[in-house]
């Protein structure tokens, strides 16, 4: 989203605050902790409007879709001809059409539905084996919603499981590097973060190509077509992707379940439940979209170049698709929400994801069913555009025998 703030139809944003540009503050620590309430003032000025920043704004579940699903607008980047290998470039992530299309062929037959599937019982031994290992009183993103995520998607690139404890801090400041507004320091460190991974995956792409394992990252290493450069881009997105979304969806399904006493229905329905938090609480708030051409949304006219921002949070929240949208309800028959995108760049790792929260949410509530949050309001991480609580402290009381919900 950086990349794209000062577009050049938009004011110089150095000149201007956060709230002015993005029509929010996003260093408020209300916001930070409930921005519901700022989306449904957001939503009352009308489906898309602008920002003094000259920031297009759409905040109902019709016009978020419509900007999603429109080929006239993208992320604004493609790879330059005559790439040289060995220099940096964006994930597919960032990119449009065509190398968007060829770059994520590439890699998704790892992640259709029959292969997630063949994961299953691997998730489920690793859910196990974390629970089992709680104390009574932990915190569960760095017990349980953190580490699954990140074991599940190392293990199927072939990353060495001692090397898992090295990427917490360059996932982190990746993630940050995804919010708008960075100040220069920030930036400086999702620099060096983003160098750091990719020189990892230099070296482990080196050894695999010498010993070839029965991983993902091997099978990539064997892709002529790929450029070294774009094999390194692939893998910091896979690994970082592939967790930092489920490590949310964990956490925000264990708050939300356990502020109401109804952690139980994780494991009567799941799927429902795991829908329910992507709905209410999704771990993507928000992206974006540069309008490649003079387009038209909503009515509205947008100039070619100039920024639209999808609030997720909103549209998952809009009435005239969800009754009664700000009320938490796991017996509600699941919608059309908009947690993992659409169209084109809609999720690689949905269906990944949504099973890791189903066995972790269902395997917690069969072992743990008295849970109780030690913290009713536990400090939320200082990211904007994912979502989550930092830590997640609970009482897990009455833990049964691994025999009885294994």
């Amino acid at each position: 989203m950086n990349d794209h703030i000062a577009s050049s139809s938009t004011p110089d944003p150095a000149a201007m605050s956060a709230a002015d540009v993005l029509g929010f503050d996003p260093f408020d620590r209300e916001f930070l902790r409930d921005p519901y309430a700022r989306y449904r003032e957001m939503s009352s000025r009308g489906a898309l409007f602008r920002t003094p920043g000259g920031l297009f704004v759409a905040t109902t579940h019709e016009l978020c879709t419509a900007l999603l699903r429109d080929p006239r607008f993208g992320r604004g980047t493609t790879l330059p001809n005559g790439e040289d290998p060995g220099q940096p470039v964006a994930s597919f992530l960032f990119l449009d059409p065509p190398d968007h299309t060829r770059l994520r062929a590439l890699v998704s037959r790892a992640f259709t539905p029959r292969m997630v599937e063949r994961l299953r019982p691997r998730v489920r031994a690793i859910t196990t084996e974390l629970i089992a290992g709680l104390e009574e009183e932990t915190d569960l993103v760095s017990g349980l919603a953190y580490p699954l995520p990140v074991m599940v998607i190392s293990e199927m690139l072939g990353v060495p499981p001692e090397d898992h404890v090295r990427f917490r801090d360059w996932s982190e400041k990746l993630a940050r590097g995804l919010d708008p507004m960075l100040t220069a320091d920030l930036q400086s460190e999702t620099g060096r973060a983003r160098t750091e991974f990719r020189d990892y995956f230099r070296e482990l792409a080196a050894l695999r190509r010498a010993r070839p394992g029965d991983d993902l990252l091997s099978a990539l290493t064997r892709v002529p077509e790929l450029t070294e450069s774009e094999l390194l881009a692939t893998c910091v997105l896979l690994l970082v992707a592939g967790h930092e979304t489920t490590v949310n969806l964990i956490a925000n399904g264990v708050l939300q379940l356990a502020r109401r006493g109804l952690l139980r229905h994780a494991a009567e329905r799941p799927k429902e439940v795991v829908e329910e938090v992507l709905r209410y609480d999704p771990p993507v708030q928000l992206t974006s979209r540069l309008a490649l051409e003079d387009a038209t949304l909503g009515g509205v006219p947008v100039p070619k170049g100039t920024l639209v921002m999808a609030v997720i949070g909103a549209a998952n929240r809009d009435p005239a698709v969800f009754p009664d949208p700000d009320r938490f309800d796991v017996t509600r028959e699941p919608g059309r929400h908009l947690a993992f995108g659409l169209g084109i760049h809609f999720c690689l790792g949905a269906t990944l994801s949504r099973m890791e929260g189903e066995i972790a949410l269902s395997a917690l509530a069969g072992a743990a069913p008295g849970l109780e949050l030690a913290d009713a309001a536990p400090p939320y991480k200082e990211n904007v555009v994912l979502r989550g609580p930092a830590a997640l402290p609970v009482r897990l009381g009455g833990r049964k025998p691994v025999s009885e919900w294994a």
